[in-house]
């Protein structure tokens, strides 16, 4: 154990280049090209086929449904398989979903099935599947791990927007779809080269497979004070993303600034994820995320009333410095309070709980801006209440279990423990 801790503080130890290819893989997957780029589309695609809002934002309601009825089967492969099974078909497959949005011909069942054939997929190359091999590396830098692989998005959402814009506006929504689907490639090489569980010895594996239930663990009162902020604030900041760009330039912002909000949001991810997996390591975790979702609730309040640049992009900070710190939480407390031999199914179904979520609030701001003809403040200002709920939840969970769970999940004794935990 003490070579362990001190390697994990050395560049040179091997958990750090899977983690590095994870961060590539990440910053090109689902989690940074769909929500960061799609409200891009918005306009493009209106003027195009003449589509309402409304309907057009149901595709991301339609991918992210999809996302959480495939997240828990997804999360059970990557328990079972090794990552690069999952990882690099789903890849594939995405980048050709993506791409094939560039061949769209009016009929809107075409864009609704490619989406679903993105959700389908997309969690197998996002966050997800990659950190269940880059959890298996570490125990001491698990928090500051875990954010540096959700770095990756928040990079990627930075470069994406930018690039989805300036090739809508130098060669047209078509050629941008294409260019993205060539960019979700890139995460193929060094995920096939250094992306693996890190080995086990086989007295601990075998201890380490008769740990949690699942169906057990969806019994516990801490299990559903993670899943349900979890969802609630999907449904506060999904709602928010996916028009972000469309409201700041209904609002005369031009696209060019309203797309820097965009990067603005990953931008602070990433400063908001390195921050918080720090403190992770050194703070009570649900602490940290009562902090986060309040800064993410600011950042929506400053959006509502948002009619310059500078406030946009203000509010676009916030909005990703909270949003992108949450999201280092979830897996850092499934981890802690459950283990890791379930760690990616447990993941995978706090998946479905932000899909639900997610899938609900961009059609909710479709739905409201189609009935006003605009984004009204006091629409936006709704988003608010549910993150405000999220973060009260937090106040809820327990101490973690006496236990060190962390170590292998190690063998029978282990249920017990947690279940005196929790």
């Amino acid at each position: 154990m003490g070579e362990t801790i001190q390697s994990e503080n050395k560049l040179s130890y091997s958990g750090w280049k899977v983690t590095l290819a994870a961060f590539v893989g990440v910053m090109v997957s689902f989690a940074a090209i769909i929500p960061f780029t799609f409200s891009l589309f918005l306009a493009p695609l209106q003027g195009t086929f003449g589509w309402r809002r409304e309907a057009i934002s149901r595709a991301f309601a339609i991918t992210a449904l999809t996302v959480a009825a495939c997240s828990p089967t997804i999360g059970s492969l990557l328990d079972r398989l090794p990552p690069r099974r999952i990882i690099l078909p789903s890849i594939i497959v995405f980048a050709c979903g993506v791409a094939s949005l560039s061949l769209l011909r009016g009929n809107i069942a075409q864009f609704y099935a490619t989406y679903l054939l993105i959700g389908v997929v997309g969690n197998g190359t996002a966050q997800l599947a990659y950190s269940r091999a880059v959890l298996t590396w570490f125990e001491q830098r698990r928090g500051l791990a875990l954010a540096v692989v959700l770095t990756g998005s928040g990079t990627g959402s930075i470069v994406m927007p930018l690039i989805a814009q300036h090739m809508i506006t130098t060669h047209g929504w078509r050629a941008s779809y294409s260019t993205l689907g060539v960019i979700a490639l890139l995460g193929f090489p060094l995920t096939a080269l250094l992306v693996r569980n890190r080995p086990v010895p086989e007295v601990i594996a075998k201890r380490g497979a008769v740990t949690v239930k699942i169906s057990g663990v969806l019994k516990t009162r801490v299990f559903w004070l993670i899943a349900v902020p979890v969802m609630l604030a999907a449904l506060s900041l999904n709602g928010a993303i996916a028009h972000l760009g469309a409201l700041l330039t209904g609002r005369a912002i031009t696209p060019a600034s309203a797309a820097l909000a965009l990067s603005m949001l990953g931008v602070s991810g990433i400063i908001g994820r390195l921050i918080t997996g720090h403190m992770l390591d050194r703070v009570f975790a649900p602490t940290v995320s009562l902090v986060v979702l309040l800064i993410a609730t600011a950042g929506i309040v400053v959006i509502a009333y948002a009619t310059t640049a500078s406030m946009g992009v203000l509010g676009a900070f916030l909005l990703g410095f909270g949003s992108g710190s949450e999201a280092d939480v979830v897996p850092y407390l499934i981890a802690k309070y459950f283990g890791r031999a379930r760690f990616s199914t447990l993941y995978g179904l706090s998946w479905t709980a932000y899909a639900v979520g997610g899938a609900t609030g961009p059609v909710m701001m479709g739905h409201a801006f189609d009935k006003a003809g605009t984004y009204l403040s006091s629409s936006v200002l709704l988003l608010a209440a549910p993150l405000v709920v999220a973060a009260l939840f937090q106040l809820l969970l327990p101490a973690y279990p006496s236990l060190d769970i962390a170590m292998y999940d190690a063998g029978p004794v282990l249920e017990p423990a947690i279940e005196n935990a929790l």
